[in-house]
């Protein structure tokens, strides 16, 4: 799967066309273009493909693996940013797998090489000092704007106060515009910093001139705040613009503070979730416990975990017995008991008694790790109307230059003063500014896929919220997905004068000798609910592969096929008939269980009818597909008559039940139902499934099914519930919604006030805040989606 590529620090398998993945954190980005510039510099790299979000400062270079990674630096570098390659949080399976491989010899050194991981990143230094700038100008900022929209407050030589507050307000808070600004210039290029730059000392630079020059120092020199700037009779000699200068600094420090916090709480979830469940595993060697670095740990070794622990890696409880708290990966919010035998997930919580776990997944390869490498590469990509953002970003920051320098020559030569040109030219640089576009997307996602992990449903990527949209039938694998999977006791039917308990104990003692399916599920069923243990079958033997028959507490039972009956000569009364006829319409499997009254004559006694049996929460689900418009179809190779029975329990129609389909038709089936213009959404977890999913327009896989089936998924549902199906169509639809919000308000801002801007209707401090206040809403509604509830 690419994705995996994408994550592998190492080549891919592959001969001479392998490829690298390499992650670089990029610096010094403040908005879209910023990114647009260095993806598309990268780009150019013969062999190179690039990937840059804004939103985390990434960018995840494919390139090839011959190609030294410091090119890539020194290409990021040269553009006037900052980038260093970083390890992958997460490791691809195929490293964990060979990192473990190396472990195998030898005494493992655990204590020493547990210091080799890193410390979890610290706080963001940039949020504390944003913060602190923004403040402090901010102090500074609002003396000088109400001295300046209130005329009665102009004591004499005001002007002059103003300007020693907004000094280091333009030159201390604006540094960062100014420096990065510079910056870019050498590299013949232009930012957002750029806009901001230009703009503030442009109208601190003319207030300077008319304050030392023009009269505006003078003594009784007044003037008030308008929100349409106007020409005026001194030709712009005796204003100042100081009020400006420093509200767009400060707007801008503000915006800038509020937009990196807002970022770093969208991406908190997600990035808690890849932040690794356990470093270190306690090895189970003898009677001693060797702590070992989880990457070292081997399947089949054994490890123990503590009560309030989390589980280190995937694997099978062989001794105690205790709660899981399995929030964190599926969203149940009720602890679930393992016993011997229980399946447990990296990730999750041991919460009452200590266990011993039989590891069955090396670390890059547990539920937790594909996980975390769903949720990176779903926040590395960008939906199709993202990247026509990025396209028009790229280009949108020259044309805004070259608008400014024409709305300033326009209004200079026009005779409405060079002053009032100024302010026109100003509030052109500043109101365009572009940084909302390059939010839009990432910051949404970002707390979706967070959301979704919480949830339990991971999305593959943005492309996967466009396909949601117009998806209108769901096909579901029955095997798996609808049902359990697992062979059930569902019904017993005994004959007059037996009961039930008679029968489960007898059965259930000669079926506990045999592994088949049935056979276990009978077994199952009677420990369950016969309160003492099962006596112990003597004189077991198979028959043919009809049944089984033995000893069970002196008494002689026979447990079988109808037809095994017939042949031993066993009558089977219409009682018993009659259930399985019930029986083989519901397409159950059945068991005719017999035995003598010590007269050596064997009478059948009960029937007991076995089947796959529907997941709790099927039926619920299929109900919520239909109230949001979709239709179920079923899809199964099992039998018409236990494909009907599955469907109609859960609700789905008659008409839509696709049975005895083999595993290379399904597919077919798939495709079939595009043809007739269905855009289809395929649900499945097993390696038949696999070609399903790919064909279908959103493939779901039950992330406890196969590897293969989860990789040709678009979405992956960790817990096996299909009514997470409807929660992650809502959730991506949602997302999608925010994204197309976001990303309307943002172009809805610049094509709006670009205009007023360029016409001279537009105060130039008003709009340095509305550029601040756009961020801060992309941001703002992003978040949203944290409360997102099924």
């Amino acid at each position: 799967m690419a994705t995996d590529v994408a994550e592998s620090a190492g080549p891919a398998v592959g001969g001479a066309d392998t490829a690298l993945t390499t992650e670089l954190a990029v610096s010094g980005m403040t908005c879209g273009t910023c990114a647009a510039r260095i993806q598309r510099r990268l780009g150019r790299l013969p062999g190179v493909e690039a990937s840059v979000n804004y939103a985390t400062g990434r960018a995840r270079v494919t390139h090839p693996a011959e190609q030294d990674p410091a090119e890539l630096v020194a290409a990021v570098t040269a553009l006037g940013f900052g980038a260093a390659p970083v390890a992958p949080l997460v490791p691809a399976a195929g490293a964990a797998g060979a990192a473990g491989a190396a472990s195998v010899p030898a005494p493992r050194r655990a204590p020493e090489a547990a210091t080799a991981n890193p410390a979890p990143a610290a706080e963001d230094p940039e949020i504390g000092e944003l913060r602190h700038r923004a403040l402090v100008c901010l102090a500074l900022t609002l003396p000088v704007i109400a001295v300046a929209m209130n005329p009665d407050w102009q004591f004499r030589y005001w002007q002059w106060f103003s300007l020693v507050l907004a000094a280091p307000v333009v030159v201390w808070g604006g540094w960062r515009f100014h420096r990065n600004a510079a910056r870019h210039l050498r590299h013949f290029s232009a930012t957002m910093d750029t806009l901001v730059s230009v703009g503030t000392l442009a109208a601190f630079g003319w207030s300077l001139w008319t304050l030392f020059f023009g009269g505006a120092g003078l003594g009784g020199m007044r003037h008030g705040l308008y929100l349409l700037p106007t020409p005026d009779q001194f030709d712009g000699a005796r204003t100042v613009y100081l009020e400006t200068a420093a509200a767009i600094t400060t707007a801008a420090l503000l915006g800038r503070w509020i937009e990196r916090r807002g970022r770093r709480r969208a991406l908190g979830v997600s990035a808690a979730m890849l932040a690794p469940p356990a470093t270190e595993a306690r090895v189970v060697v003898g009677d001693r416990e060797l702590p070992v670095p989880v990457d070292r740990v081997q399947p089949g070794d054994h490890i123990a975990v503590e009560a309030g622990e989390p589980f280190p890696l995937d694997g099978r409880v062989v001794a105690g017995r205790s709660s899981v708290d399995a929030g964190s990966m599926t969203g149940e919010s009720a602890p679930v008991d393992v016993e011997p035998g229980a399946e447990v997930l990296a990730g999750t919580r041991n919460e009452t008694a200590r266990v011993v776990v039989e590891t069955t997944r090396a670390s890059g390869d547990t539920q937790w790790a594909r996980m975390a490498r769903r949720v990176q590469d779903a926040q590395a990509g960008k939906t199709a109307i993202q990247r026509l953002a990025d396209r028009i970003s790229a280009w949108f920051v020259p044309v805004v230059m070259l608008v400014a320098l024409n709305t300033l020559l326009f209004w200079g030569v026009s005779g409405a003063g060079w002053g009032f040109a100024i302010a026109a030219g100003m509030a052109v640089l500043v109101v365009a500014c572009p940084c909302a576009l390059g939010l839009a997307t990432p910051t949404a996602l970002a707390v979706a896929t967070g959301r979704g992990a919480q949830l339990g449903i991971l999305l593959r990527g943005p492309e996967v919220l466009e396909s949601t949209r117009r998806v209108d039938t769901i096909v579901l694998d029955k095997t798996g997905t609808v049902t359990t999977g697992r062979m059930a006791l569902q019904t017993v039917r005994t004959t007059g004068g037996v009961g039930r308990d008679e029968v489960l104990a007898r059965a259930g003692a000669l079926e506990a000798r045999l592994e088949h399916p049935v056979a276990r599920a009978i077994a199952a069923a009677a420990r369950e609910e016969l309160s003492a243990p099962l006596a112990e079958a003597r004189e077991v033997r198979t028959l043919d592969g009809l049944g089984v028959v033995g000893t069970v507490d002196g008494t002689r039972v026979l447990a079988g096929r109808r037809r095994l009956l017939d042949e031993q000569g066993v009558e089977v009364p219409d009682e018993l008939q009659g259930a399985l006829d019930d029986a083989a319409e519901r397409g159950a499997t059945t068991v005719l269980v017999a035995w003598d009254d010590g007269d050596g004559e064997l009478r059948a006694r009960a029937v007991l009818a076995v089947a796959d049996a529907v997941r709790e929460g099927s039926a619920e689900a299929v109900a919520r597909m239909r109230a949001r418009g979709l239709r179920p179809v079923l899809l199964t190779g099992d039998n018409p008559a236990a494909a009907g029975a599955a469907a109609a329990e859960v609700g789905i129609d008659a008409d839509d039940v696709v049975a005895e389909v083999l595993p290379t038709e399904k597919a077919d089936e798939v495709r079939r139902l595009q043809e007739g213009g269905a855009v289809v959404a395929m649900v499945g977890d097993g390696v038949n499934d696999a070609a399903a999913l790919a064909q279908a327009d959103l493939g779901v896989a039950m992330g406890t099914g196969t590897a293969m089936a989860i990789e040709a998924g678009d979405v992956t549902l960790v817990r096996d519930d299909l009514r997470a199906v409807p929660d992650a169509l809502a959730l991506a639809r949602r997302t999608l919604g925010t994204i197309r919000g976001n990303l309307f308000w943002a172009f809805a801002y610049n094509v709006l006030a670009l205009p007023l801007a360029v016409a001279g209707l537009l105060n130039p401090m008003i709009a340095g805040v509305t550029m601040a206040l756009s961020s801060v809403f992309v941001v703002g509604n992003s978040l949203r989606l944290r409360r997102f509830r099924p």
